[in-house]
C-alpha cells in the first residue's frame, strides 16, 4: 500500500516516532515495506502509545516547546485551569492557566494540540495497514488503534471544541486533503467518530488483560463518559459502567497510597506507562510538581480552596494527596506520583534522578468508574436515592475512612467527592464542564483570587501557529 502524508497540520518532521520496543521506520520510502506482519503492526500500535506518552522535556534538548509532550502537560489545562491547582508564586510553568490568561501563543496550548493529532495520525496509519494482519489478531489491532484515536479526539473536542476531523491518512499533494486537515467541523461529528471507535472497541476481541494498553473496560468507561459529557444515553452509560463493575477484574485498593505506587494494580483500568531506567520512556511532570527539582518547578500546587475541600470531604486522603512544601510553608505540593522518597507520606523509594521518573500516569481507575456510575444514575438530576448509586458512592467514601451512612446523593455531593478522590488526576476542569457548573464555579473562584476568567475560557484557543500555517482556513475560538 502506498502511503503519503501531510505534515502541515501536525508540524511533524518524522513519519513515526517511537521510544521503546521496536521503532517503526522514520523514512517514508520504507513505509511501503513495513506493516507486513503481526509483529510490525504491533510495533505500529506501540508507536501510538509512545505518542500518547510524550517525550520527557527535562532531559535532552526538547524543552517545553517540544511539540510532543502529550500527557505530560495535560495537568495545566485539566487542573491548573480550574479551582484545584496553582503555581508557586507565579511560576512561569502554567501561570497563564492559573490566571485565566491563556493565549493562542501559550506553549502548552500548541504542544498538546499537536500531540493529540500525532496520536490520531499514528492510529490512522495503523488502521490503513491492517490488510496484512492475521485473522487471529486483526480485530484486536483495529480495536486498539480506534480506542487510542477516540481517546485523543475526546481530549481535543473537550478542550478545543470544533476541530479538524482527520479519520484517514491524508495526501499532502491533494488540495481536498489539505482543506480537510485545517477545516474545523461541528463537534457533533467528532463525537460521532469517537462513539463509533469506542463502540467498536467495546464489541471487539479486547479483554481486560492490560493496564497500560487498551482494554474492554477502558473502552466501556470512556464510552460511558462520552455519553455523560453529551448528556445523553444515561441508561447506556449506566449499563457500560455496570459491565466494568460486574466484570470482577477491578477493585478499590485498600491503601490509597498504593494506587499510585503499586503500578498496574487492581484499581487501575487504563494508565500510561513510564520507565525510569530509559530516559526516553521516563516522565518529567512529577518533578514539575515540586520545588527546585524539575527544570520548571512549583507547578500544580493545591489551591487554598482545594485544601479546604479536603478538610471537609477528604477523609484520610489528604495525607496521600498533598504535603506542605518544605521550602515554602503554607504552600501544598501534590504527592501523587511523588518522584522522591518521603517517609511521612509513605513513599520509600524513588528514581536516582527525579527528573527521570517512572511513575505511570493513571488515566482512569475503578474509583472513577464507581463515581461515574453514580453520575449515570443521577442522569442530569439534582439528587438520587437509588440503592445502586449509594453502594458505589459509599464504597469510595469508606476507603477514605468516611463511614457515615447516607440515604441520598446530591449532585453537589458527587462533585465534592470526585474533587477530593481524583484531585491532581486531570479530571477537575472537565468535570466542572460536564456537570455544567464551570462558568459559575470558575467565575467565583476567579473573583476571589483577582484572576480574569471569562466564559470563553471554557475552551482553549486554537494554536496561533496552526492558524498561521493554514493561511486562514483554520479559525479561532471566540474570545481569543
Amino acid at each position: 500500500m502506498k502511503l503519503t502524508k501531510i505534515y502541515s497540520l501536525f508540524c511533524l518532521t518524522l513519519l513515526f516516532w517511537s521510544c521503546d520496543l521496536d521503532p517503526v521506520p522514520t523514512s517514508a520510502g520504507i513505509v511501503d515495506e513495513f506493516f507486513r506482519n503481526d509483529d510490525e503492526i504491533t510495533a505500529g500500535i506501540i508507536n501510538i502509545y509512545d505518542a500518547l506518552q510524550g517525550s520527557n522535556p527535562l532531559e535532552g534538548d526538547g524543552g517545553f516547546n517540544n511539540p510532543h509532550l502529550a500527557i505530560q502537560i495535560e495537568y495545566q489545562m485539566a487542573e491548573t485551569l480550574s479551582d484545584n491547582s496553582r503555581t508557586k508564586s507565579g511560576s512561569p510553568q502554567g501561570f497563564d492557566f492559573e490566571t485565566f490568561t491563556v493565549t493562542p501563543q501559550t506553549a502548552a496550548v500548541t504542544t498538546y494540540y499537536r500531540s493529540m493529532y500525532r496520536i490520531i495520525f499514528s492510529a490512522n496509519v495503523v488502521l490503513e495497514n491492517l490488510e496484512n494482519a492475521s485473522s487471529e489478531n486483526a480485530n484486536r489491532f483495529e480495536a486498539e488503534a480506534r480506542f487510542l484515536r477516540a481517546y485523543a479526539y475526546f481530549n481535543l473536542v473537550r478542550f478545543y471544541g470544533d476541530v479538524p476531523l482527520v479519520d484517514r491518512v491524508l495526501e499532502s499533494a491533494v488540495a481536498e486533503d489539505i482543506e480537510t486537515s485545517f477545516t474545523r467541523v461541528d463537534e457533533n461529528l467528532i463525537y460521532d467518530l469517537i462513539i463509533s471507535d469506542l463502540q467498536f472497541a467495546v464489541d471487539s476481541d479486547l479483554d481486560n488483560s492490560f493496564r497500560t494498553r487498551a482494554s474492554k473496560a477502558a473502552a466501556q468507561t470512556f464510552l460511558a463518559k462520552v455519553y455523560l459529557t453529551l448528556g445523553t444515553n444515561y441508561l447506556e452509560a449506566q449499563r457500560l459502567l455496570e459491565a466494568v463493575i460486574d466484570s470482577g477484574d477491578y477493585s478499590l485498593e485498600p491503601n490509597f497510597l498504593d494506587i499510585f505506587y503499586t503500578e498496574a494494580n487492581e484499581e487501575t483500568i487504563f494508565s500510561i506507562g513510564f520507565d525510569d531506567t530509559i530516559v526516553d520512556d521516563s516522565q518529567g511532570f512529577s518533578a514539575e510538581f515540586l520545588d527546585a527539582v524539575g527544570r520548571g518547578t512549583g507547578s500544580n500546587y493545591a489551591t487554598a480552596e482545594l485544601v479546604a475541600a479536603f478538610s471537609t470531604f477528604g477523609g484520610n486522603r489528604g495525607q496521600f494527596t498533598f504535603r506542605e512544601d518544605p521550602g515554602n510553608p503554607g504552600l501544598f505540593q501534590t504527592v501523587k506520583y511523588l518522584p522522591i522518597a518521603d517517609a511521612d507520606v509513605g513513599v520509600t523509594s524513588a528514581p536516582a534522578n527525579p527528573r527521570i521518573a517512572g511513575n505511570d500516569w493513571i488515566v482512569t481507575r475503578y474509583a472513577d468508574v464507581l463515581l461515574l456510575h453514580v453520575e449515570a444514575i443521577l442522569a442530569g438530576g439534582q439528587e438520587t436515592s437509588a440503592p445502586a448509586a449509594i453502594t458505589s458512592f459509599q464504597a469510595v467514601r469508606e476507603r477514605a475512612g468516611i463511614t457515615d451512612p447516607i440515604t441520598s446523593i446530591t449532585k453537589q455531593a458527587l462533585m465534592d467527592e470526585r474533587r477530593v478522590e481524583l484531585a491532581f488526576e486531570n479530571h477537575r476542569f472537565l468535570d466542572l464542564k460536564r456537570f455544567k457548573v464551570a462558568q459559575e464555579v470558575l467565575s467565583a473562584f476567579s473573583e476571589a483570587n483577582n484572576f480574569d476568567f471569562q466564559a470563553t475560557d471554557l475552551l482553549l484557543p486554537i494554536p496561533g501557529a496552526e492558524i498561521a500555517i493554514s493561511q486562514g482556513v483554520l479559525t479561532q475560538n471566540d474570545g481569543y
